[in-house]
């Protein structure tokens, strides 16, 4: 959530040297159109649509947070499409973010017509925000015009509205993939605990899962390195 495909263009990158790597924007992100319907299984059609559309029957498919969401549901409904599922800090159930996370407030509360700079949102941003690397992250969604006026990128509305929607967990208690999978999870995130352990073997009875120790919610970014290392060694195994 709040992401696009160019947080991952490092990392992909370095994972393009032994793998052909699609890097996609979920619906209200990046360069993917908008639309009033924010939902898990809206995107995981999105992304059916796609794989059909590039004549790609099955693939290692890759999510991270939301789209990790997005992942686990595709490859439990339709897992003749997904030979290997690697899941990056997120689990299989519900998340609690209270009314409105205050980085909500925060985006929704800029005057974006005034806006004179990507530096000016994240100082109006740090009552909210506390911590300058979201805020940096978040600002990234905002898009100056070629007339010199700034808009978001993301579209806020439609997101705000599907919080509640899409921290409730996705998957339904018969959901399973069998599937070569792994769970990447950063140490000093909050995402994901030891005692979410039992719940992803339930849903996902082929996982390794791995912890990174220095790693908090993002990993690909984070300890980049490591992160393509260790699912590099996933991928090199589960095929074989």
């Amino acid at each position: 959530m709040l992401g696009s495909s160019r947080n991952w263009q490092t990392a992909g990158r370095d994972l393009a040297s032994s793998n052909h790597v699609f890097a996609l924007d979920a619906r209200n992100h990046g360069q993917s159109p908008h639309d009033d319907a924010m939902t898990y299984d809206a995107m995981a059609t999105d992304t059916l649509a796609w794989l059909d559309a590039q004549g790609l029957s099955r693939v290692t498919l890759m999510g991270h947070s939301m789209g990790g969401k997005t992942a686990m549901l595709l490859a439990c409904r339709h897992p003749e499409r997904v030979a290997q599922l690697i899941v990056v800090d997120i689990g299989p159930k519900d998340y609690h973010w209270g009314s409105r996370p205050a980085e909500f407030d925060a985006m929704n509360a800029l005057d974006v017509a005034s806006l004179k700079s990507r530096t000016e949102a994240e100082k109006f941003m740090e009552g909210s925000v506390k911590d300058w690397v979201m805020r940096k992250f978040f600002a990234t969604n905002l898009e100056r015009l070629d007339d010199g006026r700034w808009r978001w990128v993301i579209n806020l509305p439609a997101l705000t509205a599907a919080i509640h929607t899409l921290e409730k967990n996705q998957l339904g208690p018969d959901d399973q993939f069998l599937g070569p999978t792994q769970f990447v999870i950063g140490a000093k995130s909050a995402y994901t605990s030891p005692e979410d352990h039992a719940l992803i073997r339930r849903h996902f009875p082929s996982v390794q899962i791995d912890t990174l120790a220095s790693s908090g919610h993002n990993p690909h970014m984070e300890v980049r390195d490591e992160f393509v290392t260790i699912t590099q060694s996933f991928l090199s195994t589960a095929r074989g």
